[in-house]
This record gives structure tokens, C-alpha cells and sequence, in this order.
């Protein structure tokens, strides 16, 4: 994927898909891919042995349960990054949107593959509208 010659709008693409737990990518950034996601409900408790994940909340409310410490309650505009090797489970109660940041190729599930395992998914190939700066 080719980096964009304009900003990206980060509203639009969320506008552009409504699944629960499936990874959008909409930016590389050198090995890493940077996705949105949509999260309702509980996750698969999971580790990522080689590498962090980091959760950025856009909209609504993520916990991210961790094993050995505990809960950590993320709201709009919050981030946490779950070191690696760390076992987790994220949990929406209500419908959430989050920007996350892996290396390429990570497994939504880690360790855990089973029926919500899914690869990021391209992003939809719609242009985003302007920005306010072209406007």
C-alpha cells in the first residue's frame, strides 16, 4: 500500500464499514499497519508473544483486562499499549472505534486462533472527502 497524498479522515472511514472486531488497515507506517476497528462485546483473552499492540480510543469506552494487574479503562482520546507476551482481553460494552498499531501481519486473536481470527482487511478504496485545509 502506497502512503497517501493527502490526510486522512479518520470519521470518513469508520463511516465506511460497521463489523464488530474486524480490522480495517488504512496506513503503513514503515513495518507497522495502522487499522480502525469497531468493538462490542468481549474479545478472546490472547497474548502477542513478539510484539505490543496499542488500543487508541476514538469513540466509546474500551477495557482492556489484563491477567496478572488487573483492568485498564480507556475513554475517547485514551491509549494504552499492552507490552508483549502480556495476556489481554479487550471488552466494549457499548460500540466502540479504536486505531490500533501492530507490526504487519499480527493476528487479531495472537496465540489464540479460532472463528474471530482475521487478517486486516484493505482499506474500503473510497476517497476521503477534503479536509478542511482543501476546502
Amino acid at each position: 500500500m502506497s502512503g497517501p497524498t493527502t490526510a486522512i479522515n479518520l470519521a470518513h472511514k469508520l463511516s465506511q464499514f460497521s463489523e464488530l472486531w474486524t480490522q480495517k488497515k488504512i496506513a503503513d507506517l514503515n513495518d507497522y499497519e495502522v487499522k480502525l476497528a469497531k468493538l462490542k462485546g468481549e474479545f478472546v483473552w490472547h497474548t502477542h508473544e513478539d510484539t505490543d499492540e496499542l488500543f487508541l480510543v476514538l469513540s466509546g469506552r474500551l477495557t482492556i483486562r489484563l491477567r496478572e494487574t488487573g483492568d485498564v479503562v480507556l475513554m475517547p482520546g485514551e491509549l494504552f499499549v499492552v507490552p508483549r507476551g502480556v495476556e489481554h482481553c479487550p471488552v466494549a460494552e457499548e460500540e466502540t472505534a479504536v486505531l490500533l498499531l501492530e507490526p504487519a501481519g499480527v493476528l487479531n486473536t495472537g496465540d489464540r486462533p479460532g472463528p474471530l481470527t482475521r487478517p486486516a482487511e484493505p482499506p474500503d478504496q473510497s476517497r476521503d472527502p477534503p479536509s478542511v485545509r482543501e476546502r
